[in-house]
Order: C-alpha cells, then structure tokens, then sequence
C-alpha cells in the first residue's frame, strides 16, 4: 500500500494569532512583572553597591557573593538545611499517620478530620503568636505537663540548640493542616479489591502499607513532598515572630538572612540581600532537580 503523504501544517491566520495571543496575554503579564522582572532586577541589584537609602549605585561586579563565602553563610546555610529536614520529614511522615485512621469511614470522623486541618488557616504570624503563648515559661501547658513526669522543659527560644528546632516544629504543626487534607484524599481512593487481595495474600499491617497502599497514594505524597519542601525554604514569620533569627543567629534561615539585609533594622543592603536571594533560588531549582529526577521515577502513577 503507498504510504500517505504527511499533512501539511496548518497556517494560523492573522486573526487567529491575535486571539490566541489575546488569551495569553493576561498570563504572560503576571509571569513578567511577578517572576521574570524581579530575577532580573535581583541579577542586576547583586552587582551594585546601594546608598543609604538602598538606591543603587556603582558596579561592584562579584563583591556581593564574596562576602557569602565565609563561615557565618555557611553556618546560615546548614541551618536552613536542618530546618528544611526537620519540616519535610516531619511534616509529611506525621501527618500521613494521622491521616490514615481519620479516613476510616467511622462515624465521628469528620469531625476529627476538621480539627486535624485547622491548622491549614492559619497564618504564619497568627500561628507563630499562638505558640509562643503555649510555650511561654508563665503559662505555658507543656511545660506544665512536662514537670508532671519530671522533666525539666527547655529555653524553647531563647536556648540555641532548641530555638530552629522549637521554629521548625510550629512549621510542621502549619503544614500539617493541608498534608493531612492531601494524603487524607489519596488514602481515601485507594482501591478497596486490591487491599482485599493483599490480604489473602498474606500481606498485613506494615507490610501491606509499604507494598501496596504507599505505592498507590505515592502521587500524594509525592505533592506533599514538593509543596512542604517550597513552604520549609519560604519560612520566615515564624522565624521573625519567634524568634528573630535568634539567640545570636541560631535560628536564622537563608530567607531570613535576606530579610535581615534588606529590610530588618532599617537596613537597606539590597545588593546582599538580592545575592542571598540567588544563592536561595539555586539551591530551590537543586531541590527540585532532585525531587523531580529521582522521587518522582519511584511514584506510581495509575
């Protein structure tokens, strides 16, 4: 049989091309004044000096990313690196336990999905005032029912080994909210026939969640994975509320870094702050090289 000849391309018209670029339009916009003009404008603000006022003015070329090659950057750079862990693993793994019985179809559990999700309203700074209430050494009920069995409970924020960890933990507490609404929803299509072939099979307990339900709800978790990995590298009220990159920078994060020159105190060293902000944005597109080149080939897409 002869082969058919390929089809020609169809020409768009004029008219067509207009309303097509009509229809972009409106995005294109908001992808150029919100992403594409600020990278720019941080590239350009990196490689200039700033006055008083924060204008900028003479070209320093590269100054601004020597001055991040010093023991202090690094020091701020694990930090972030131990805060961005404690989140993600925490914040995913913990909620994926309490999404699992909450989405059992007993009776009551609506109510307990809800509570369990309040914390997705809350804002950074509402949150952050919350907790330092609950962990005020005056008033504070943990603490209370942590000399009950006779521990002595620690400086939450004003201790230095505890401070990043105490952030990182009502950062946990913030994403959990939606996490568990996440995986809540991927537990709950899960098939039941294959549950139910899976244990005839022999499989139960541990076993059957790592080799059968994880493997189903991996998109899920997956997200979860992603979106708390953003919002552990975007944290900065709880940081600034509670404790202000304090005792002596023991909880300052690279975004709180680039507050800290920017803004905070009346400063106004845009060119560090705009190279921070570079050094922030590399080690976002790392992450999700990462995430999406080797987590992602192990979810499970139906």
């Amino acid at each position: 049989m002869p082969v058919p000849a390929r089809r020609r391309r169809r020409r768009w018209s004029p008219r067509e091309l207009a309303l097509a670029l009509l229809f972009v339009l409106p995005a294109l916009a908001g992808v150029g004044t919100f992403v594409i003009f600020p990278l720019f404008q941080a590239v350009f603000l990196s490689t200039r000096g700033s006055d008083i006022l924060g204008n900028p003015t003479r070209f320093v070329g590269l100054q601004h990313f020597e001055q991040l090659l010093t023991p202090q950057f690094g020091h701020i750079l694990l930090q972030t690196a131990e805060f961005t862990l404690i989140v993600v693993v925490a914040g995913v793994v913990l909620p994926m336990l309490l999404a699992a019985p909450i989405s059992q179809p007993l009776r009551g559990m609506r109510v307990f999905r809800t509570l369990f999700s309040l914390p997705f309203a809350y804002s950074a700074s509402t949150a952050s005032v919350v907790w330092l209430l609950m962990l005020n050494p005056a008033m504070s009920p943990i603490n209370w029912a942590l000399r009950l069995v006779g521990i002595a409970a620690p400086g939450w924020t004003t201790d230095s080994n505890w401070a990043i960890v105490t952030v990182a933990g009502v950062t946990v507490w913030m994403v959990s909210g939606f996490n568990i609404l996440v995986l809540g929803a991927g537990l709950a299509g899960v098939d039941e026939d294959v549950l139910e072939a899976s244990t005839i099979d022999g499989a139960s307990g541990l076993r059957q969640f790592v080799s059968v339900i994880l493997p189903m709800i991996s998109p899920s978790v997956f997200f979860a994975i992603v979106t708390t990995t953003l919002t552990a590298l975007q944290s900065l009220g709880q940081v600034q509320v509670m404790t202000d990159g304090g005792p002596n920078g023991s909880s300052a994060t690279l975004v709180y870094s680039v507050f800290d020159n920017a803004f905070h105190n009346n400063n106004s060293n845009y060119g560090l702050a705009s190279a921070q902000g570079l050094v922030l944005l590399v080690v976002g597109v790392l992450l999700a090289v990462v995430q999406f080149g080797v987590i992602e080939r192990r979810v499970h897409y139906r």
